[in-house]
């Protein structure tokens, strides 16, 4: 929110299929934007970051963009926050009527 961008959802449901729910780190629902923060205890977890694979393709069957951050991507975000903005602006514009 500092750099200008609304308010994200945190946790928000997001059913994906068979029943299953999933709740992203933090969305934006109307645009079907996920962001999904990858600590570094998801990459030495085989089981966890097979998990994370799994999460991803769900959301993303259900035409959800997921975005995954780092902690490095929070220590210097203008990259993260630039794509970010791109996603956002690329979503609102497919949602626009033509």
């Amino acid at each position: 929110m500092r750099a200008g961008l609304p308010e994200p959802i945190i946790a928000a449901p997001v059913p994906v299929r068979h029943g299953v729910v999933l709740h992203p780190d933090l969305s934006y629902p109307e645009l079907r934007i996920a962001i999904e923060y990858e600590g570094e205890e998801h990459r030495l977890d085989p089981r966890r970051w097979h998990d994370d694979i799994a999460r991803r393709r769900a959301l993303e069957a259900v035409g959800w963009v997921v975005i995954r951050v780092t902690m490095a991507d929070l220590r210097a975000p203008e990259q993260f926050l630039a794509d970010l903005r791109e996603t956002r602006r690329r979503r609102i514009g497919d949602a626009m009527p033509r």
